[in-house]
């Protein structure tokens, strides 16, 4: 594993390229004396918009997982002994054939319970809660919502997870705490890590990060490169990471004019690498 030097934020106008988070003086005038006076500029603090830069590295480390796991799909088909990508239907790539659209689409009853039960069959552990982890693309997530059944799981809040502490009340909590068991509460708007939905032992989380994917398919006899909305399904210990020094810090820019503004970028020593291919799935629903 190499390690190496990320910045960020990205620069607007290249992406590539690391830029700097600008805050005008004018905009920290009623945090100005807590902030200099005790010298804690470099801490995530919201005055000096901790938010912003959070978010930015959130995605961008989300994105260096997605790109990780994504790496999985060169070991090909996925299947009872080894991890790769899943098409509809269990289909290989140059025969993906289907007859109208809806069929093209990832289906709860067949395409998801084939995926955990290849995932179990090749003893991909899963995560302490007792389920994998799914992290979809909005497009993946509006198809498994137009099952009813999936439906009836992901409309509830939930109470979050039981105390793993509580063991009396395990394996069967949800029969003790009701269908909303497990599920996500309602925290719009909230910094914080959602809890997904669990479904078929699974833990559903979707991203708006995840990037376009296409793949020719023959889908109601009209063969097109149709846009191919991910799922990545995987189990722990699937991507490594290795930090050098501390974790991710906020650091200042002295070339400031004078004081005249505040300038920071976070800066993170890491390296990132697929540990076991054969841990994830990366599955694929048509958009057509």
């Amino acid at each position: 594993m190499t390690l190496r030097e990320y910045t960020g934020p990205a620069d607007p106008s290249d992406p590539t390229q690391p830029s700097t988070f600008k805050i005008a003086r004018e905009t920290l005038i009623t945090a100005q004396r807590l902030l200099l006076d005790t010298g804690n500029l470099t801490a995530f603090h919201q005055s000096i918009g901790s938010l912003t830069l959070l978010d930015d590295y959130r995605r961008w480390r989300d994105r260096v997982f997605i790109n990780e796991l994504l790496k999985a799909v060169s070991k090909g088909q996925a299947s009872d002994s080894q991890g790769g990508y899943y098409y509809p239907g269990d289909l290989a790539v140059g025969a993906l054939t289907y007859t109208n659209a809806e069929q093209a689409k990832f289906d709860v009853k067949d395409d998801l319970l084939r995926v955990v039960k290849s995932m179990r069959k090749r003893n991909v552990p899963t995560y302490q809660d007792g389920f994998y982890r799914c992290v979809c693309d909005p497009t993946f997530l509006m198809h498994l919502r137009q099952n009813s059944d999936f439906r009836e799981v992901a409309r509830y809040p939930g109470n979050g997870q039981i105390n793993p502490l509580m063991s009396g009340m395990q394996p069967n909590a949800a029969i003790y705490m009701g269908q909303g068991f497990g599920q996500a509460t309602f925290v719009a708007g909230e910094p914080i890590m959602p809890t997904g939905f669990v479904f078929e032992g699974v833990r559903f989380f979707e991203s708006t990060n995840m990037p376009s994917q296409s793949q020719t398919a023959t889908i109601g006899g009209s063969s097109a490169s149709y846009e191919s909305a991910i799922g990545m399904f995987f189990g722990p210990q699937s991507v490594g990471v290795g930090i050098g020094g501390n974790n991710a810090q906020v650091l200042l820019n002295n070339n400031d004019d004078f004081s005249r503004f505040i300038m920071m970028i976070w800066s993170l020593y890491a390296g990132f690498e697929l540990l076991n291919a054969d841990f994830a799935t990366i599955a694929y629903s048509f958009n057509a």
